[in-house]
């Protein structure tokens, strides 16, 4: 089968929010159908499971030309749609954006500002479990047995029990939560709905579509007309999916175009940052145990996952992660250690697949697990900001967009010892070679001959040219990245 991704994703950067800590804003209409939100969390103030701070969708096309500045040309939000939760995966109605985001009107004047700066925009979309509040599930309840939409679901005894803590649910739900009733996908009903679903946002003018836990819709009839109906609508539509580990079955070109590739994260985490890393909250998270690699391993782990796992299109379709609203934050993980922040971003910028930057990890924000790292970004506090790391991202961005070789190029490893590891990228013509030092001590290495033409120095600090066969002495917990053509 011919794999084929949206080419845009190769040259895309991504920016995830978190729609209700992202930014508030006034908008220029109606706030939807209802009044504004006045029973707010102060901005700003320690998240918790329940309180909503009010970031809204009017907020953020007040913000996007930070991230224009910034260098995103891609937006992945979190939910967005009707939700009794702050963080909205306990969906009430997939036609409906969220009120307090500003509802439909407030996305549609979003999505139009963002498309006018060339950003595209990819939804979250959570079709294996909805919530009490979806309308199906809310008949059920009032109705029992009796219900038309009795099917809809996997129901085990009535009365459903959707409330009693002090009883198992009656009904399958994800993880056991009471609140997330199982959607029944076997039912061409329940099938067609989440179809029409995701269509219709696609005909709205999305860009594609974060798939939430699609390996628990255990078949791939569904997620094959799932994505034959999208691209019906959208041929260059983005399919991308949380999936936390290998994921053959659904990147072979027949259902996603890519996973968000946590595998990255772990091996990126687990040489960079090494004995470093704070654990105290990824077991708690899908990162689960890291374990610490030295170079060799972490070049080997690099080249399982962009020469051996898939296809080369699904690898530059890949969604790279630092971090996400599931884990905790990137700067947490390093201990607070910006020069390993730094060197995570350069690998983040220069490796085959899209990176995702979690919003206010470019200025240091920090957090734990859930729901701390879901913290309101500081913009009224910008004394608060590592405008070090701010620029640095900011340049590596751009490096990015500079350089068609670290968006398309192949990969290869080119040496690797205990501490250090450096890779090539090959794309028509042009070269880049990346080299890390993890350890605290300076690391020499013998560019390979194979490595033919000047390459200058485009990220390091050294300023140095080099080509074949030349020694380079890395200083301790550095990395320099050199670009140029082949001979």
């Amino acid at each position: 089968m011919e794999i084929n991704t949206p080419d845009w994703v190769r040259d895309a950067v991504f920016y995830q929010i978190f729609p209700d800590r992202f930014a508030r804003g006034e908008g220029k209409g109606r706030h939807g159908r209802y009044p504004r939100p006045t029973h707010l969390q102060e901005w700003g103030a320690p998240p918790t499971y329940h309180a909503f701070q009010g970031g809204n969708l009017w907020g953020v096309s007040d913000k996007l030309d930070y991230l224009v500045d910034l260098g995103v040309n891609a937006i992945y939000f979190n939910p967005i749609f009707t939700s009794a939760a702050n963080h909205r995966y306990h969906t009430h109605d997939y036609f409906t954006i969220d009120p307090i985001l500003g509802g439909n009107e407030a996305f549609a004047a979003m999505l139009e500002a963002a498309h006018s700066r060339d950003i595209r925009v990819i939804l979250d979309g959570v079709f294996n479990h909805a919530s009490r509040g979806f309308f199906p599930f809310n008949h059920l309840m009032e109705n029992g047995a009796e219900s038309p939409y009795v099917g809809w679901f996997h129901v085990h005894d009535f009365p459903v029990n959707a409330y009693r803590e002090d009883q198992p649910p009656s009904f399958s739900a994800w993880w056991g939560a009471r609140a997330l009733p199982k959607l029944n996908t076997d039912n061409p009903e329940v099938r067609d709905y989440l179809w029409d679903a995701a269509v219709y946002w696609l005909e709205q003018g999305i860009d594609g579509w974060r798939l939430d836990v699609p390996n628990e819709i255990d078949d791939d009839a569904f997620w094959q007309e799932f994505r034959r109906r999208c691209r019906a609508v959208n041929p260059e539509a983005y399919i991308v999916g949380e999936l936390w580990h290998e994921a053959h079955r659904w990147l072979q070109g027949d259902q996603f175009d890519g996973q968000m590739n946590y595998m990255f994260t772990r091996a990126a985490f687990g040489f960079l940052l090494g004995d470093n890393m704070d654990q105290r909250d990824t077991a708690r998270c899908g990162y689960g145990h890291i374990p610490t690699l030295n170079g060799a391993q972490f070049a080997n782990e690099l080249n399982r996952q962009f020469n051996q796992l898939y296809d080369p299109a699904i690898v530059l379709a890949q969604m790279n992660m630092l971090g996400s609203h599931d884990t905790p934050r990137l700067l947490t993980v390093a201990r607070e250690d910006k020069t390993a922040a730094r060197l995570l971003f350069l690998l983040q910028m220069s490796v085959p697949g899209a990176p995702n930057v979690y919003y206010g990890d470019e200025i240091g924000l920090p957090g734990g697990h859930d729901p701390d790292c879901r913290r309101a970004f500081p913009w009224h506090d910008e004394a608060s900001w590592d405008k070090e790391l701010l620029a640095d991202v900011r340049r590596l961005i751009a490096l990015r967009h500079e350089l068609p070789v670290l968006r398309r190029g192949d990969f290869s490893i080119l040496t690797s010892s205990d501490q250090t590891a450096v890779f090539q990228r090959r794309y028509e013509g042009r070269t880049a070679v990346v080299a890390f030092n993890a350890g605290n001590t300076p690391q020499t290495f013998t560019l390979p001959e194979s490595v033919n033409g000047l390459l200058a120095e485009k990220w390091g600090g050294g300023g140095t040219a080099v080509s074949g066969g030349g020694v380079i002495t890395l200083p301790g917990r550095s990395a320099r990245l050199w670009a140029g053509n082949l001979s």
